[in-house]
């Protein structure tokens, strides 16, 4: 990593006020380029507090900005940070328009040329999209990382059609402490206070408005650009990780949108900026590679970055199983169009009599975390537990193959419950037996003829059901087989059905795989990138404490009661000085409890603390919340508990029981 100390234009910056047409103010931060001459403004817009939580992020990539001739702006979401308002739910049409309303300002600031970017990572970019699908004149172009065109089927509540149980509670209950946060005096004076209140008095747990809704119903198709590619006008720079959840939206948008105005990047990169340098890497010159961007839509530069290929694609070498890679071994190759003429669909035909699928279910935990960060304990360890709990079909390579794309199973299915789910995970399975994961796919059984509604299966019915994989790039070496696994667990990412403990059979003779075979001798231009290049840090201080860590990721099996359970730190960043004197600790824990034969025992819990802390001004205030899910046949039970303290007092406590009936879950 270089870290730049000097650029083309000295910079300033500065905190100041965004007023909204209803009287509301947004709190943001400003970096500029020291010059007589307007220049395009950048805009990142997100919940997530910046004068602490991603200010040492922010300070990496907004004064690098800056210093190469722009107007580098980070706002804060209504109701959020030291913004003022109430909070909403997630990419709410409120946020949008106030987000329409912050684009309109910034490109009628006397620095500005009227010319605006947006740019973010998962939340940033998701709303840098749907901004971009509302096409304010001045957003000329956007940045968008790690996001998703479809809120319903790529994001963190659903997965084919099924509840996703590890992140639709862990980032519910997230959002729950951290909508609970205060405004920061230091920023916003005497009335703190008064605002927290309001805002505490507000809350309401997203949990409640997500399971309210379990088909893909108007709720989801607000604010999910795939309803209608057509409305963006603003060019995309479309971003992921073949480790991020969200991968597939860039394969979705250089397909969907004009060729001209789109380009795809997808790296071995985690749920993380391409230049942060965290596991797995290699890590690439990201700033540099959007300077281009930028410096082409908004400064009508010639910078070549449209000559690229539309869709550039880190494809990985084989690789031993394991929970963190510092880099993955293989090479970039770049797609003319996508689907791309370079890769074409090769049929695996399944072999063997039927098969009765009936997974345990603690099937699943060792699928690894939804949102892989960079931690040490991120990624799936080898896979032979959980392929010895499934239904597994092999196929032996005989010369190396490329695999690009999202791989499609289709499965004969016979049931004899009207609900349930089949899991397929695709994996690479050495001479040794060790068996690294690829990639993966869910179907809730109810959702076979769409995601829009739920279709109970007719008990002894079979059925052909097809569907996708997420996208990898992979190559499977000669010598090592593909291995297809099938189950119908898969905790504690799907929410088991009420009937899971049943299973499936399975018919191989009319089942197949479908893999994304890409071309391997190809004359093509080499893609390279410049080294990861950043700005200097914030001089964020983490003491050094005698408590010994928790594990990232322990499982807990309890033999005479068949009970499993897992424990995940989820390592967010613990306790920070901030150079302003601010001390800011938090910490979670979530939790995932099942009885290897009761679908039923399923329950999940999340605790987070939170604490803000300056001496100078002797305010001292802690955020401690609580969420738990459990079920019935008919409902998902939800207890959700805020408790706030300033000093020892407490300042609010509230909680929340609910119960939702089981429409599609």
């Amino acid at each position: 990593m270089h870290i730049r100390t000097s650029f083309p234009y000295e910079t300033t910056h500065e905190d100041l006020w965004i007023p909204l047409p209803d009287g509301t103010l947004l709190y943001a931060r400003v970096w500029r380029p020291l010059t007589d001459e307007p220049v395009p403004a950048l805009l990142e817009y997100l919940p997530y507090r910046l004068t602490d939580w991603t200010a040492p992020r922010d300070h990496q990539r907004h004064p690098w900005y800056a210093g190469h001739g722009y107007a580098s702006v980070r706002v804060d979401i209504r109701g959020h940070g030291n913004s003022e308002g109430m909070p909403t739910d997630e990419y709410s049409a409120t946020e949008l328009a106030d987000g329409v309303e912050v684009v309109n300002w910034l490109a009628a600031q006397p620095w500005c040329n009227g010319r605006v970017g947006m740019f973010g990572i998962s939340w940033g970019g998701f709303n840098s999209l749907q901004i971009a699908a509302l096409a304010p004149e001045p957003l000329k172009a956007i940045v968008t990382v790690c996001s998703t065109d479809d809120r319903y089927d790529n994001d963190v509540h659903y997965m084919g059609g099924s509840v996703l149980a590890v992140d639709m509670h862990a980032w519910a209950s997230t959002m729950l402490a951290f909508v609970s946060r205060p405004p920061d005096p230091q920023h916003v004076g005497e009335a703190w206070r008064d605002m927290w209140l309001g805002r505490l008095e507000s809350v309401d747990p997203f949990i409640h408005t997500w399971l309210n809704h379990q088909t893909r119903d108007d709720y989801w198709r607000q604010g999910s650009v795939c309803e209608d590619y057509g409305a963006i006008d603003a060019a995309v720079l479309a971003v992921g990780g073949w480790h991020d959840p969200y991968r597939d939206t860039v394969l979705r948008l250089v397909e969907h949108l004009p060729t001209d105005r789109v380009r795809g990047l997808i790296g071995p990169w985690s749920h993380q900026y391409p230049d942060r340098g965290l596991p797995p890497g290699p890590a690439i010159g990201f700033l540099q590679e959007t300077l281009r961007w930028w410096d082409h839509w908004l400064k009508g530069k010639d910078t070549g970055v449209m000559s690229e290929p539309l869709l550039r694609a880190y494809v990985s070498d084989s690789h031993r199983p394991a929970t963190v890679y510092p880099e993955l071994p293989g090479r970039w190759v770049g797609e003319p169009a996508w689907p791309s003429p370079h890769v074409r669909g090769m049929t695996y035909a399944f072999q063997g009599a039927p098969a009765l699928v009936r997974s345990p279910m603690h099937t699943g935990l060792d699928a690894g975390r939804f949102f892989p960060f960079g931690n040490d304990a991120d990624l799936p360890p080898d896979q032979r537990e959980e392929d010895g709990r499934s239904a597994c079909f092999e196929f032996e390579v005989g010369e190396e193959t490329w695999v690009l794309g999202r791989p499609k199973v289709r499965l004969r299915l016979t049931s004899e419950v009207p609900r349930g789910q089949v899991v397929a995970r695709l994996c690479d399975v050495a001479p040794d037996g060790s068996s690294t994961l690829v990639t993966r796919g869910v179907l809730n059984l109810s959702a076979r003829h769409g995601r829009d509604r739920a279709v109970p299966w007719e008990p002894g019915a079979t059925e052909d059901v097809t569907f996708e994989l997420n996208g990898i790039g992979h190559v499977f070496p000669p010598g090592h087989r593909i291995r297809l696994a099938v189950s119908s667990a898969y905790w504690p990412w799907i929410w088991p059905q009420p009937d899971s403990s049943a299973g499936f059979t399975l018919e191989p003779a009319s089942s197949s795989l479908e893999l994304p075979v890409r071309a391997r001798a190809l004359d093509e231009k080499a893609i390279v990138f410049e080294e990861p290049e950043q700005a200097e840090p914030l001089g964020v201080n983490t003491p050094i404490t005698l408590d010994e860590p928790r594990p990232e990721r322990l499982v807990v099996r309890d033999v005479a009661k068949g009970e499993w359970r897992l424990e995940v730190d989820p390592r967010y960043g613990g306790t920070r000085v901030y150079p302003d004197g601010l001390e800011f600790t938090e910490d979670a824990l979530e939790t995932y409890t099942i009885n290897e034969s009761d679908p039923l025992s399923a329950r999940t819990r999340s605790d987070w603390s939170i604490r803000l802390h300056r001496p100078e001004l002797a305010w001292d205030v802690t955020v401690r919340t609580r969420s738990e899910i459990s079920c019935d046949r008919e409902h998902f039970v939800t207890s959700n508990e805020v408790i706030c303290l300033e000093g020892q007092e407490v300042l609010f406590h509230r909680t929340w029981e609910k119960r939702t009936p089981r429409t599609a879950g």
